[in-house]
């Protein structure tokens, strides 16, 4: 995944460990033979509630908020909705999201905390460009129309991936990320990835959301991906899975409309 969490100053390997620099900036890939860096990212999370007997009225107080949300109808809950907010603010989700959550159209509703996701977009170093990725892709993404089911979950690695050497640490996410992609050039699916260190209540350290047109491809996809090594040997925990179709979708910012291109996964 991320270079950037050894990227902070760590002393060589073997030499005593007495100084560390933090590095709060993500790195992409060079452009234009300069390094990029950036200092902003998107915060996503996902509160879910059930009990929504019409959802006409949890929608409506999503749309007033102005909020950047998805709401999905939760498949697995006949009476469940879930509720996905984006945003570079996170205080949003004390502020705006939390003023949301406490109006009548919600409090007449029971939250769901087990299936409460949240994480930030970060950069694996190779990105093209880093500001498009970190802040554009998953809002084309979660607010596109034409993608409408997601699976949403969190997943935690086993600490001995993590000790690897990076060249092998590559390689592994190399095998996961030709499935990925395979699916991204065909249209079946794109991916929102984000990090959740000490942001998620039970210790998980990302989270991921796959978006399509249909739901057969996303379970295949996440089949699929389950032969790789790194699903079959370092992932510790995944979910639990939220599945949901949407119902409702902010429009996309004239600001995120511009792609990097390549594949949407």
């Amino acid at each position: 995944m991320s270079d950037q969490h050894a990227s902070g100053g760590a002393a060589p390997k073997g030499a005593p460990f007495d100084r560390f620099v933090p590095d709060l900036l993500e790195h992409g890939g060079p452009r234009r033979g300069a390094p990029q860096t950036l200092d902003r990212r998107l915060f996503v999370q996902l509160q879910v509630f059930t009990g929504a007997l019409d959802t006409a009225p949890a929608v409506e107080a999503v749309r007033r908020s102005g909020l950047e949300a998805v709401v999905y109808a939760n498949v697995n809950d006949p009476r469940g909705i879930g509720v996905l907010v984006l945003t570079e603010d996170p205080s949003h989700f004390a502020t705006v999201a939390r003023e949301l959550f406490l109006t009548p159209e919600f409090t007449a509703l029971t939250p769901l905390p087990d299936f409460t996701m949240l994480g930030r977009t970060y950069a694996g170093g190779r990105e093209p460009d880093v500001e498009d990725f970190l802040l554009r892709k998953a809002r084309r993404h979660a607010l596109n129309p034409e993608l409408e089911w997601a699976v949403w979950y969190p997943l935690r690695r086993f600490g001995a991936f993590n000790r690897l050497p990076r060249g092998e640490q590559a390689k592994i996410m190399g095998e996961h990320a030709t499935i990925g992609r395979g699916y991204g050039e065909a249209g079946y699916a794109v991916d929102i990835r984000l990090e959740c260190h000490g942001l998620d209540r039970d210790d998980n350290e990302f989270v991921l959301g796959i978006l399509g047109p249909d739901l057969y491809p996303l379970s295949k996809l996440i089949k699929d991906m389950r032969s790789t090594r790194q699903t079959s040997e370092f992932i510790q925990a995944m979910g639990p899975f939220f599945v949901g179709r949407v119902i409702y979708q902010a429009p996309v910012p004239d600001s995120a409309r511009t792609s990097a291109g390549g594949s949407g996964y």
